[in-house]
């Protein structure tokens, strides 16, 4: 009884995962959903980030990360019960950390395919990183 119990807890915390991959429009910026800009400073200095982005760094510039400081941040600046997207520079390391995020921490995730480089393609508002 135990065992079918904890496989239906299972079951039902991956059913409220969910992996969106879409790109950034001023749709998704108007229904304010929250954007989560995971570059590193030196990017947000160079392109600024999208109005209304929280930036919090996951890799660094070595590629190195620290999974429980972004998660601690995270929830502190981020509602991880509703749906939220994140941003980097083309999409690579979104499409990395939004899989994870997903399927272990069973948030709704929005990864923004094409990054900053498509939202300024796109002249979707920015705003300097200061």
């Amino acid at each position: 009884m135990k065992n079918i119990f904890l496989l239906l807890l299972i079951l039902s915390a991956s059913l409220f995962a969910e992996l969106t991959n879409e790109y950034a429009s001023q749709k998704l910026l108007d229904d304010k959903t929250p954007v989560v800009d995971i570059r590193t400073p030196p990017e947000w200095i160079e392109t600024g980030l999208l109005k209304g982005a929280i930036p919090i760094m996951f890799f660094n510039e070595r590629g190195d990360y620290n999974i429980e400081k972004f998660l601690t941040e995270l929830n502190k600046k981020v509602d991880t019960t509703k749906p939220f997207a994140l941003i980097c520079r083309t999409g690579s390391r979104t499409k990395i950390l939004s899989q994870f995020l997903s399927k272990e921490m069973n948030y709704k995730v929005i990864n923004l395919k094409g990054g900053m480089m498509l939202a300024k393609g796109k002249n979707l508002p920015t705003v300097s990183y200061k």
